[in-house]
Formats: structure tokens, C-alpha cells, sequence
């Protein structure tokens, strides 16, 4: 599985070809799309290419983050619409067999879907962790449950849902590194020294994936000894 994240609108060569490629030459089976792909600033033509090179070629998978929702109703919906137009399964409080023996791929919304911001809000009903816990009783107990959500600060309740693999990003991988000193700086709803800024952290019986993710110019602040990255989880 490639695992893409908070990609934000930025470039990676003409047409995202760098990407891409990148994702070409690990062949994998599913590409799941951690949320942010687009950026509520940034133009979406860079989004959507990379969309649109992937359409067609691998089956994939889609959970919203927060700048979906903070680019207000009518770009969230021109938003979703690109997904639409590019056969991309958007996961919304659901369950899905992705055709391998044994896993059920479930997928949640940003938290922002029940938060007013402009006006906008998605969600009228329920909860985020309503949608999560429906997502993991959809999945049962048999299969092995991959949770594709954008945000990783909410280790202990995936845990207490009892997924076996959480995979998130939104972190950025905490802007800013030291290697062997300091995993992050500064992440999004962790604040200073994040717990979750990237990589793999375990709680109970739940391992979670933390990518770095692929912003460069629509961040404030340039990354330090943090390179972009796609992330690729196998499952033996």
C-alpha cells in the first residue's frame, strides 16, 4: 500500500511526474490518499494532476483532512467533484473490501466536517468518533482493519476501536528535525515536540503509520532534515 499525504497543492515535476513515478516504481496494490491533497490557498491544478495520473491505474482511496473543509462549501465540493471525476473512493465512516483475503480498508473524516468554519460544516449529524467506531464494527472482528484518517494525535481512541493498522499523516512531520535528537518541532493539534510528528508508534494491540507527507511551498515554515516522503506499508 502507498500511503500519500498533505500534498497540499505543491509540485513535483511537470504533470507530478516525480510522484508519480515514485509511486510507479513500487507497483503497489492500493493507494490510499491520507487527506490534504489539496490546500484551501493553493490552486488545485497541481492536486488534480496528480489525481488524474493516478486514475485508472490502481484502485484508490480517499479520506478528507482539514483543508478540504477550510476551503468553504463550494470548494469543498468542486473538491470532491475531482474525486468523483477520477474514480477515487472517498471513505466516509466506512468499511470496504479492497479484494485481498483478510483486509477490511476503513476510512474516516477530518474532525473539521462537524466544526463551523465560514459558514461550512458537512457533518449535521453524529461524530467523529461515532463514524469511527460504525467504520470498525462494519469491518468485525475476523478481517484485519487498516484506518485511513488524516489525524494521528488520536492514537488511544483507534486503539480503544481496536484497529490493527492506523494510517495517518497531518503531522508534517513536525516541520522541523534533528536526527537521533528530535522526531518533530511543532505539529498541528500536538503543539510543540509532537507525540505522532512521523513514523511508527504501537498502542495496545494497534500500530499506527505516521507520514511526513509532501508539503514544501504551501508551509509558512521550510522543513529542516524532514524530507517529503510516500510512504509503503507491506502486509505479510
Amino acid at each position: 500500500m502507498a500511503l500519500v499525504t498533505d500534498l497540499h497543492s505543491c509540485g513535483y515535476g511537470e504533470g507530478q511526474r516525480e510522484l508519480l513515478d515514485a509511486i510507479d516504481r513500487e507497483a503497489p496494490d492500493l493507494v490510499l490518499l491520507g487527506g490534504d491533497i489539496f490546500d484551501n490557498r493553493l490552486p488545485e491544478d497541481k492536486a488534480e494532476a496528480f489525481l488524474r495520473g493516478l486514475s485508472g491505474k490502481y484502485p484508490v482511496y480517499y479520506v478528507t483532512g482539514n483543508h478540504e473543509y477550510w476551503s468553504g462549501r463550494e470548494g469543498f465540493a468542486r473538491k470532491m467533484a475531482i474525486l468523483a471525476e477520477c474514480g477515487i473512493t472517498r471513505l466516509s465512516g466506512d468499511a470496504v473490501d479492497v479484494g485481498i483475503s483478510g483486509i477490511s480498508l476503513c476510512g474516516v473524516d477530518d474532525p473539521y466536517a462537524w466544526i463551523t468554519r465560514g459558514g461550512f460544516v458537512e457533518r449535521a449529524e453524529g461524530s467523529f468518533r461515532e463514524q469511527a467506531a460504525r467504520a470498525a464494527e462494519l469491518a468485525g472482528d475476523s478481517a484485519f482493519t487498516v484506518l485511513l484518517t488524516h489525524r494521528p494525535e488520536l492514537l488511544d481512541f483507534y486503539s480503544q476501536c481496536g484497529f490493527d493498522l492506523v494510517l495517518s499523516g497531518h503531522a508534517h512531520g513536525g516541520q522541523w528535525r534533528i536526527p537521533g535528537l528530535l522526531n518533530g518541532l511543532y505539529a498541528p493539534n500536538q503543539g510543540l515536540f509532537p507525540a505522532y510528528a512521523g513514523g511508527r508508534y504501537e498502542k495496545g494491540g494497534t500500530q499506527m503509520i505516521v507520514s511526513r507527507g509532501l508539503a514544501r511551498e504551501s508551509t509558512l515554515v521550510p522543513r529542516f532534515y524532514n524530507r517529503p516522503e510516500v510512504v509503503v506499508v507491506e502486509i505479510n
